[in-house]
């Protein structure tokens, strides 16, 4: 792991306790609708379990630790799998809070799901540093047509195809997800696909091994989560990996507004709409029914007090006027 492990391995969670979780009813649930704090005086105890998305869980155990805090009565059970696992997880009642790095499926409101948004993240394209083609890549950028025929027609089958010299008959070795993954999906979305499933490439399990996975081979294209392609310590790209820029005007050569060397001008080029979306993308945290009691809580807390810890994790906070809708919506 690359030092965003700093942030996932700070934390220790909890095993989940046997009672359910719940509020103290002395102290009901504090009215947010105009970005109040919660008071951390009011006791809550009780368990809150939660799974889904890598995308989200560096995050989420950063939002566990901040509350226990305020909490000390109060635990979490935080694991990752992928957003499928997430929602499978939350429909079937097993969890009380699904991490969704996608948007939510009408089939899965169908079936009692309720979402509010928390923050905002964006995929990335990544290439390996050690890609003796790097120069011409980083140069040219690829546009999204060419992407769209790597990933999901696989027409483009060499790197001499995607920098324009036939001669280059080197091979592209294509990676995607095999897990059920937002990121995937997004990524399926900004390539002219509908579903992960559109997606063509040797499968790899998790967001950690896609990094790791593409940093060593030299010819290899895959994808990956702001704040895994990116450092969080020294806010530079994760080492042994490249991002691509995405030639988004198509004029054949990589803009200084289309290249992000640093973590900052990714996050304020997804969150002032620069950077496409998909795949950029809003990250949901999703409950069987409308949350109440600890779990609608902890949800409140994070959309407000809690977004003060977004940017350190690598992560884009919502607008005001996003964060009042998601607020809105909990009522």
């Amino acid at each position: 792991m690359r030092k965003q492990a700093v942030v996932l391995l700070s934390i220790v969670m909890a095993i989940a306790l046997a009672t359910p979780a719940c509020v103290s009813s002395s102290n009901p649930v504090p009215n947010t609708d105009n970005g109040s704090t919660q008071d951390s005086s009011e006791h809550l105890s009780g368990t809150i379990s939660v799974s889904g998305a890598f995308a989200l869980y560096p995050m989420m155990t950063v939002w566990a630790a901040e509350f226990t805090k305020l909490h000390p009565d109060v635990q979490f059970d935080v694991q990752g799998g992928g957003a499928g696992k997430g929602m499978t997880d939350t429909i079937a009642g097993s969890v009380d809070i699904g991490m969704i790095s996608r948007s939510i499926k009408p089939e899965e409101e169908a079936q009692g799901i309720f979402w509010v948004s928390v923050t905002k993240d964006a995929v990335f394209p990544i290439i390996s540093a050690q890609n003796p083609y790097a120069g011409d890549i980083l140069a040219k950028g690829i546009p999204q047509e060419t992407f769209a025929r790597i990933f999901v027609t696989g027409e483009i089958k060499t790197w001499g195809e995607v920098i324009g010299d036939p001669a280059i008959t080197d091979e592209i070795h294509v990676f995607t997800r095999s897990d059920s993954a937002g990121a995937a999906e997004m990524w399926a979305k900004f390539a002219g696909g509908n579903a992960q499933d559109d997606l063509i490439g040797i499968g790899i399990n998790s967001e950690p091994a896609m990094v790791d996975t593409v940093a060593k081979d030299p010819l290899g294209i895959g994808y990956g989560n702001l704040n895994s392609v990116f450092d969080l310590t020294s806010d530079h790209i994760v080492q042994g990996i490249s991002i691509p820029p995405i030639d988004i005007n198509t004029n054949g050569q990589a803009d200084v507004d289309e290249i992000y060397k640093v973590r900052e001008d990714a996050s304020n080029a997804v969150a002032n709409g620069k950077y496409p979306s998909p795949p950029a993308r809003f990250e949901n945290l999703a409950t069987l029914g409308k949350p109440t009691g600890l779990t609608l809580a902890f949800i409140e807390w994070i959309l407000t007090d809690g977004q003060q810890y977004l940017e350190q994790a690598g992560y884009v906070a919502l607008t005001p006027d996003q964060q009042a809708g998601s607020l809105a919506k909990l009522k």
